[in-house]
């Protein structure tokens, strides 16, 4: 019986293309603008957490300042001294790697070729800090860090923009008034959150960048790397307590200083996300319901059309039951077919858009799993009106309807 149902309702359908596919014009779009906008999200989500992670595993940011708000330690926080990260690291245990780090805006040139770029000073620690690896060259020698020699690792955005394809190792740029050998060529990580390219980057050691560019001895930042398996949120306490006691901040006072978890950042952009992801969805799931409304009026109208073929299968024998399952079929499938439509086209919109945005295409089974059914579901709640109603018939009515 449903087979035969749904050979009737094909049939229905193939008589009256345009018809059928203004009817489920409503289900192709409301499926396709779910799974899309649910798609994109789920791309997004995974973007920010990739752009965070890249920044380095486990890892923790010290920043002088607070973060949030005004107080009075604001914007006149003292920075941090290299003691300070020498403190962290021999105090506190399970870290990885410290890495103090400062940096400036400073203008690079090579052979007639100008870029500004940010000049970062540091240690060695600062490439397993921030999972950073070299493509070419080397790191810097301990000798080079203690005595400061002119010598640095360049990102690819500089390398590209300063040497083409020339491979830079060996090379030299101007910085201000000072040349800098080229010892290393970094890895590519793309860019960060907030569209910061992580690239356009020149890493020396820092105390050359102290003596010969900023001409102070102040950190403002030292990136904590914590080892696997030992837990970020008390290295994060002990850190805290550690610079409280080290720049003298009484009990009742707010710190002077922030220490960011790159997890914590992770999970909140990643929730927020997940909310304005499931948001879309939501609005877009009204097409749904816009989309049955119209199989249910097209439905009726078939109702009216063929109110003589009902009374003739009444007539011959057929139950109530039968006519109800024959036009609930013909919703059902008209829906279905939308969806699959649906389906089809967000997933081309979906991989196209994402490419445009820069994000990772995501197929995601179950969305397209739920937003199917769900399709087939409108069908039977805003077919099964029509097909009571086509059930109800009284036959000598129906056989006399002209």
């Amino acid at each position: 019986m449903i087979w035969n149902s749904l050979v009737i309702a094909l049939k229905q359908m193939e008589r009256n293309v345009m018809r059928s596919f203004l009817t489920v014009l409503g289900v192709v779009i409301g499926v396709s603008a779910v799974i899309t906008m649910v798609s994109l999200g789920n791309g997004a989500t995974k973007a920010v957490t990739d752009q965070i992670a890249s920044l380095g595993s486990n890892l923790l940011i010290v920043m002088p300042g607070q973060r949030f708000g005004a107080s009075r330690a604001g914007a006149s926080a003292p920075s941090f001294k290299i003691s300070d990260a020498d403190a962290i690291r021999s105090q506190i245990t399970g870290l990885k790697a410290v890495a103090p780090a400062a940096s400036e805006s400073v203008t690079v040139v090579s052979e007639g070729k100008n870029w500004t770029t940010t000049i970062t000073g540091t240690t060695d620690d600062y490439f397993t800090a921030g999972s950073w690896h070299l493509s070419s060259g080397r790191t810097f020698t301990e000798t080079e860090e203690r005595a400061g020699k002119a010598v640095c690792i360049v990102g690819e955005t500089v390398r590209r923009t300063l040497f083409g394809t020339q491979n830079p190792v060996g090379g030299e740029i101007r910085v201000k008034n000072f040349s800098c050998e080229i010892v290393g060529l970094l890895t590519s990580k793309g860019q960060a959150s907030m569209g910061r390219d992580q690239d356009d980057t020149v890493v020396m050691p820092f105390e050359t960048f102290q003596r010969r560019l900023a001409g102070t001895q102040d950190v403002g930042t030292v990136m904590v790397s914590v080892s696997e398996g030992r837990s970020t949120e008390s290295a994060q306490k002990q850190i805290e307590s550690l610079l409280r006691e080290r720049r003298h901040i009484p009990g009742d006072e707010d710190d002077d200083f922030n220490v960011l978890d790159t997890k914590e950042i992770a999970e909140t952009m990643s929730g927020a996300t997940r909310v304005l992801t499931a948001l879309l969805g939501a609005v877009a799931a009204v097409s749904l319901l816009v989309g049955g409304i119209g199989i249910m009026n097209v439905m009726l109208v078939s109702v009216t059309e063929r109110t003589r073929e009902i009374g003739t299968r009444l007539a011959v024998g057929a139950r109530e039951h039968e006519v109800l399952l024959q036009f609930l079929v013909e919703a059902v499938t008209l829906s279905s077919v939308g969806g699959l439509v649906g389906i089809l086209l967000a997933t081309a919109a979906s991989a196209l858009l994402a490419r445009l945005m820069q994000v990772p295409f995501l197929f995601n089974l179950q969305i397209n799993t739920v937003a199917f059914v769900f399709s087939g579901a409108i069908g039977v709640m805003f077919g099964y009106l029509p097909a009571r109603r086509a059930a109800r018939l009284d036959p000598i009515e129906a056989l006399r309807h002209e």
